[in-house]
């Protein structure tokens, strides 16, 4: 496994580590294995795995930990990034959720993760060296991670042995691999092969440091191809719905863009960057909803049948006072959904972050039909609720799903 892990960047030769260093470790790919296996992992797409069900391998973190500990120096795991007092360097590992065959299908190749990036900057300017550890299936574009890196190690999906990813950071091997895919130089170059007119990576096939090499990198153009866009699982992203949709509000039959404020309103919102999230609001003065309508009806069949969920990452601010509906429409006449009062009176208590998601399955069973779906999420009250919602997409699950019999 040492063998895959291919070097990018070693600007300032950061690595190897220093094993009685003070290092922090984070990043949500840290201390997971569920991350590390991938797809066709015990399950088909590799999710809904415990660290009990990998008892004798050891995460990212628990290889370093190990390793650092038996020399002497102090190893930290904060997922967030958040410390006491100020590491000499901080190694954050972060990646792709599990996937296999077309639930990993996507129009680009570019990697979205603002969390890591948002960490990656904000340790940067604190003065602590930055060791990336990127868990894929393949070669991404990842220009701002490489910019907020001093080191940046293509890790691959390393399995079960985290203490290898350990040995090549803390300097018990050199770095050997090397690229056996040409590394994309911008988001929407999804074929860089060799023998192309118009060959133009931006680490070529067969590209690898080695910890003699110089490591540094320039910086790269951030900017990303707009195809992104147009990426058919996001409804709803970075403020705005997703390409070729709309987000309606007002009265059952009625929606509009901008409709007076007397039943429902939206708003822009921020959670981890400006305006990225929309604020819902219901007042209860009469039934009302948001939705989030396609420009023409899609065929969802294949999606529900590759159990793929809608699944809603959304704050509770106040509470529902009446019954809440999750609605798929499907044309005149023809809709089904599920009542989440429950789920919401809950999360308002917790005053967190929630990830709700349901088997597009489920929503097959009452009664929509998948072929013809126009309105793939539609939340529906007469009551008082107030929500923040940062993404709604067509994926497959990070996390539990409603069940539906």
């Amino acid at each position: 496994m040492r063998e895959s892990l291919v070097l990018l960047k070693n600007a300032g030769s950061v690595l190897p580590l220093k094993p009685g260093a003070r290092i922090l470790v984070a990043g949500d790919g840290a201390d997971n294995l569920t991350k590390q296996t991938g797809g066709w992992t015990l399950s088909w797409q590799g999710t809904g795995t415990k660290r009990s069900d990998f008892p004798n391998a050891q995460s990212i973190w628990e290889g370093i930990s190990e390793q650092v500990g038996a020399a002497g120096g102090t190893a930290m795991l904060s997922p967030d990034g958040s410390f006491a007092s100020k590491p000499d360097v901080a190694i954050v590992v972060f990646g792709e959720e599990p996937y296999a065959e077309f639930q990993g299908d996507r129009p680009d190749v570019g990697y979205d993760d603002a969390k890591a990036l948002a960490l990656l900057r904000k340790l940067k300017a604190a003065g602590i060296p930055t060791v990336s550890v990127f868990l894929s299936g393949r070669a991404m574009w990842v220009n701002p991670f490489l910019n907020a890196s001093d080191a940046f190690v293509a890790a691959w999906l390393p399995g079960s042995e985290g203490g290898g990813v350990a040995d090549m950071l803390l300097g018990k091997a050199d770095f050997r691999g090397k690229l056996p895919y040409s590394w994309p130089k911008a988001s929407d170059q999804t074929a860089v092969n060799i023998g192309d007119a118009d060959y133009d990576p931006l680490f070529p096939y067969g590209f690898g440091l080695t910890l003699a090499d110089k490591g540094d990198l320039a910086p790269l153009p951030e900017a990303r191809a707009s195809v992104a866009a147009a990426d058919p699982g996001v409804l709803f992203a970075a403020g705005k719905p997703g390409a070729g949709r709309r987000l309606l509000i007002g009265p059952p039959g009625a929606l509009s863009t901008n409709p007076g404020p007397d039943l429902i309103e939206a708003r822009a919102a921020d959670r981890i960057a400006q305006e990225d999230s929309v604020r819902l609001r219901w007042t209860g003065a009469g039934p009302a909803v948001a939705a989030i309508v396609m420009g023409e009806a899609e065929d969802l069949s294949r999606q529900a049948n590759g159990e793929l969920a809608l699944e809603i990452e959304l704050r509770v601010d106040t509470p529902p006072t009446a019954d809440v509906s999750l609605v798929m429409g499907c044309g005149a006449q023809c809709a089904g959904g599920f009542p989440l009062a429950p789920m919401l009176t809950a999360a308002a208590k917790t005053g967190k972050w929630t990830r709700i998601a349901v088997p597009l399955s489920c929503f097959a069973k009452a009664g929509v039909d998948m072929t013809r779906v126009d309105t793939p999420l539609s939340l529906a009250t007469s009551g008082k609720l107030e929500i923040v919602m940062s993404s709604a997409r067509i994926v497959s699950p990070t996390g539990p799903v409603i069940q539906c019999k």
